[in-house]
């Protein structure tokens, strides 16, 4: 079964659950009066309701590329996931403006063993719902999923405490729904501010993962004419779905139908093992090892590696007919003021070497 196809499946089972769930902790709370299980109903209907958001989105995703939208709909799945995170923040706000009200004017529930039986296969249910949803999520690489996975477990939390209230209240006679009620409604709450959270990072372009990083990059130095691999810059345009750009060391005597070549294989390598498709492929010329441009690369590396928040520095080259040197340097994040180090740095080289006129970018930490 492909990944669309799973992910849909697997939100209709959670559909069904909920909705059924939702209506028997509804008809328990309304019979007893309890507002923590009306409460607990109105989340598994959110629940239900985040599972056909996710659907949607996920069929909008899959959509064909257009002529507007070339590189395909698959961010849809990150907006749809924080519509369902915004719905999940608005049950929670309700919820709790409910919960003080019945805390100002206490209401006092009837349990029965019935309703208590009830809740309790509810608490199992959501365990094995959560498990299984999160897990499929996993495998798929969907952030819908695994939220909604997470939520399903959480709420089976929710539930056990909801079952050990009452138990509270049948043999102390203690209510303590109300101050329940506001409980879980500040966990629902918290539960979609991580949510939102989560997909505005997606949405703002994260930092590639480190294993897609080293995929990438072992794939790409396999062949013996790389003599390096930098500056990788990956965009997402939503899960498992990949384009970017990367710049290759090279021999600086190799002619351009061979390069042309090694780009062309590499470009099929790397989408082959890692359905990444690099659309760009930068080329470093590389001095000869042991050559005078080669010991000068070592020594100026050596100096600026002595700067702190240096990580480090690539695509040297040296023209000795002109005396320019020209090479990236990479400053850690970390770095409270990059632009000072680098002009540091810059101004450095420039008065201990003032031999050569120094071609320097400042380049950015892109990925591991």
């Amino acid at each position: 079964m492909d990944r669309n196809k799973k992910i849909i499946q697997t939100s209709l089972i959670g559909i069904v659950a909920n909705c059924f769930l939702a209506g028997f902790k509804a008809f328990v709370g309304l019979v007893t009066g309890s507002i923590a299980i009306v409460l607990d109903a109105v989340n598994n209907l959110s629940d239900a309701l985040s599972s056909v958001i996710t659907i949607v989105g996920t069929r909008i995703a899959n959509k064909a590329p257009d002529k507007k939208h070339p590189l395909g709909h698959g961010r849809v799945e990150y907006i749809s996931a924080a519509i369902i995170a915004i719905i999940i923040s608005y049950a929670g706000i309700t919820s709790l403006i409910e919960s003080i009200k019945k805390i100002i004017e206490p209401q006092y529930p009837e349990y029965n063993t019935a309703s208590l039986v009830i809740v309790a296969v509810a608490v199992v249910v959501k365990i094995v719902l959560g498990t299984y949803v999160k897990k499929v999520g996993e495998s798929v690489n969907s952030g819908s999923l695994i939220a909604s996975g997470e939520d399903a477990k959480l709420d089976s939390v929710i539930s056990a405490t909801t079952l050990v209230a009452a138990i509270i209240f049948i043999v102390f006679g203690i209510s303590l729904e109300a101050w329940l009620g506001a409980i879980i409604s500040v966990i629902i709450i918290k539960s979609g501010y991580d949510m939102i959270s989560e997909t505005i990072s997606q949405i703002l372009g994260e930092r590639v993962e480190m294993q897609l990083s080293h995929d990438v990059k072992r794939a790409v130095v396999s062949f013996d004419e790389v003599l390096g691999a930098y500056d990788l810059s990956l965009h997402n345009y939503g899960p498992n779905r990949y384009v970017g750009s990367i710049h290759i060391e090279v021999d600086e005597d190799m002619g351009m139908a061979h390069l042309d070549q090694l780009q062309r294989q590499i470009f099929h390598k790397v989408y082959q093992e890692t359905g990444v498709g690099l659309e760009g492929i930068g080329i470093y010329c590389k001095n000869k090892k042991d050559s005078p441009a080669d010991i000068l690369r070592k020594e100026l590396s050596k100096f600026v590696k002595t700067f702190d928040y240096v990580k480090q520095i690539h695509g040297f080259y040296y023209d000795e007919a002109n005396q320019s040197v020209n090479f990236d340097v990479v400053i850690r994040f970390d770095d409270p003021n990059r632009k000072k180090t680098f002009e540091s740095i810059n101004n450095a080289l420039k008065e201990k070497y003032p031999q050569y006129t120094f071609n320097l970018n400042l380049d950015i930490d892109l990925s591991d």
